[in-house]
């Protein structure tokens, strides 16, 4: 079970990227309908591309953007590539899941207290097909772009499957060898709700096409620690109060985001040490990699100009970072169990 569960935190990881990737090719509102069976397969004639590419050019993304700029159906092949990719995979997550969870479950293999565990993770992974559709639409109907409120919900949705489905498979490494369920300790909730709100900012600034506003530059102070030249950035529209440019002003939000990771990166070293205390040295090196590589990649992000490979790297290690996290309070509150 344990592999098993590896496997799909994998496929989650996986499936984080393909989004950012989707994310960065503006492909997510490609495919405007949710086809849950008959949507497995792609276009399969010159039909059907061109019907499918009919009912995209009547998306606000089409009429307003990619419309004038000359798109053609070769084009729109490689975004609806991207875009039916990651539907894909959730769906194989969602089978990955399910279908041995059925067997484990029928062979009576799942240990007490964790059948309603692993039911709340399969629900989390249904919940964000829904997730998924909910901001689709909005792109479809609304906007060029899918609401980056919805865009944060659905990676936080990700995320929270990936982390519990680690955690769960610790507990379970632990329950082999007689040991009880790890609890989550006081510094590892603040740290893990520190790191929750980064995401949040950090989906907001994906949503918002905030990477870009600083400027950019290889090695370039204007761009990183500054913002265009200067630390607090200029362009902040506050005139529908402080409550909307927080949650909607990309100049804001990329500020605060850079700024609160280093809030995120004190309370991950006091956890990594706390851990280390605790005797294990491996979670507290891979919590100390996994920050550190984060915020290199993060800048780098900005200096390129939100360059993909860099950005789909700086998505991926993020999804590596909340694991290293997760690993790393399962191992606090581990030491804090009774044995």
């Amino acid at each position: 079970m344990i592999a098993w569960l590896i496997v799909v935190a994998a496929m989650i990881m996986g499936i984080v990227v393909v989004g950012g990737i989707t994310r960065l090719t503006e492909s997510g509102v490609s495919i405007t309908e949710w086809n849950v069976v008959s949507g497995t397969l792609p276009p399969l004639s010159d039909a059907a591309w061109a019907a499918e590419f009919d009912k995209y050019r009547a998306t606000p993304q089409f009429i307003r953007i990619n419309g004038p700029a000359g798109m053609t159906l070769a084009t729109y092949k490689v975004i609806f590539f991207w875009e039916w990719v990651h539907r894909l995979l959730a769906r194989s997550i969602v089978m990955v899941f399910a279908l041995p969870f059925a067997w484990f479950w029928l062979r009576g293999t799942i240990p007490a207290g964790y059948k309603l565990r692993l039911i709340a993770l399969l629900a989390l992974l249904g919940l964000q097909g829904a997730v998924g559709w909910w901001m689709v639409k909005s792109g479809i109907t609304h906007d060029v772009k899918v609401s980056h409120f919805r865009l944060a919900t659905h990676l936080l949705l990700a995320l929270t499957s990936l982390a519990g489905m680690v955690w769960t498979a610790l507990d379970l490494a632990g329950t082999g060898r007689g040991r009880a369920t790890a609890g989550l300790r006081p510094l590892a909730a603040l740290t893990l709700g520190a790191l929750v709100v980064q995401l949040v900012l950090g989906a907001w600034l994906a949503g918002l096409r905030a990477g870009v506003v600083a400027g950019a530059g290889w090695g370039s102070m204007d761009a990183w620690p500054l913002m265009q030249g200067q630390f607090w950035p200029a362009g902040i529209d506050w005139t529908q109060g402080a409550g909307f440019a927080f949650s909607h002003d990309p100049y804001l939000i990329h500020f605060v985001h850079r700024w609160w990771a280093w809030v995120v990166v004190a309370l991950m070293v006091v956890l990594a040490r706390a851990v280390r205390r605790g005797g294990n040295r491996v979670a507290s090196v891979a919590l100390h990699s996994a920050f550190g590589t984060q915020i290199i990649l993060g800048i780098a992000t900005v200096w390129s100009g939100v360059w993909l490979p860099l950005a789909v790297l700086h998505q991926l290690t993020g999804a590596l970072l909340v694991v290293a996290t997760t690993c790393a309070a399962h191992a606090l509150g581990r030491a804090a169990a009774p044995r």
